[in-house]
């Protein structure tokens, strides 16, 4: 998804030159993002439990790093990281946030969310009409096309994918090669919810921060209603917030009911657990 951090900058710059002949140019995420948390408000009124996170630790976090997907696997935290030209595969130790390795993407793709499944890790890419295959090596193995645009990862227990495209729709795909299986629509009380991003797969769930926003939610993975919203408004500190961008980057803990968030270009990655 778009890095906000350039965006607001260019609208900076330009705004002198062209006033507001250019509105109609610029990218409208700031009424999107205000529609989400409507909706969200909306879904709490009528009944969807709130929860917020309840701080356990913090980890440092490399502030360089755009971070798209983060997961937590056989004592490895993969973390995927975006921009053109800067985009890497990383892995990361969970128990003190240090970089244990980096595989850069080809210099021309976006990265976006990350999952991984057993030997294979799957990464998709932003607008570049495909997603990546890496197994061990330094680079991808496959690169299979990928129609629209790629945000974020995760699967299921069974060894389904699960993916996000910014919309108010997952898709379900083949764990093997990405073949679509089918679609999910996700509302909360009745209300489609789009901005869907970073996700996490849990037992009967799909965890997703909400793009632009501080709120996450779970979504129920047979039925696609949001069963809780997370408010994680304060989680990284005021006076930590300079040059930071966008909550994104959530990855359940194993054997836990805890996880581990983060954002792009953050200072910190936090272990949290949920509560009311």
């Amino acid at each position: 998804m778009p890095p906000l951090v350039t965006r607001a900058l260019v609208a900076v710059l330009l705004a002198p030159l062209v006033g507001t002949a250019l509105s109609g140019c610029l990218p409208t995420g700031s009424d999107q993002a205000a529609g989400r948390v409507a909706a969200i408000t909306a879904g709490l009124a009528d009944g969807v439990p709130r929860l917020h996170p309840e701080i356990l630790g913090t980890l440092p976090h490399d502030r360089t790093a755009w971070t798209e997907g983060l997961e937590l696997d056989a004592g490895v935290l993969y973390e995927s990281t975006g921009l053109v030209g800067q985009s890497q595969l990383r892995e990361l130790d969970p128990d003190t946030g240090r970089l244990r390795r980096a595989r850069p993407l080809p210099a021309d793709l976006y990265g976006e969310g990350i999952t991984v499944l057993g030997t294979r890790i799957w990464q998709l890419t932003w607008r570049d009409g495909v997603a990546l295959e890496w197994g061990s090596g330094p680079a991808p193995v496959a690169r299979p096309p990928w129609i629209g645009e790629g945000w974020g990862l995760c699967h299921t227990a069974d060894g389904r994918v699960v993916a996000s495209d910014g919309t108010d729709r997952l898709r379900l795909l083949s764990g093997a090669d990405l073949t679509p299986l089918g679609t999910l629509s996700v509302r909360i009380a009745g209300r489609p919810l789009t901005g869907l991003n970073e996700l996490e797969c849990t037992p009967g769930a799909v965890w997703a921060n909400v793009y632009e926003t501080d709120w996450l939610v779970r979504i129920d993975a047979t039925s696609g209603a949001v069963t809780s919203a997370v408010d994680a408004t304060g989680l990284l500190a005021g006076d930590q917030r300079a040059g930071t961008d966008v909550l994104n980057g959530i990855a359940a803990i194993p054997g836990t009911d805890e996880f581990l968030l983060t954002g792009k270009f953050w200072p910190s990655l936090f272990r949290v657990r949920f509560v009311s």
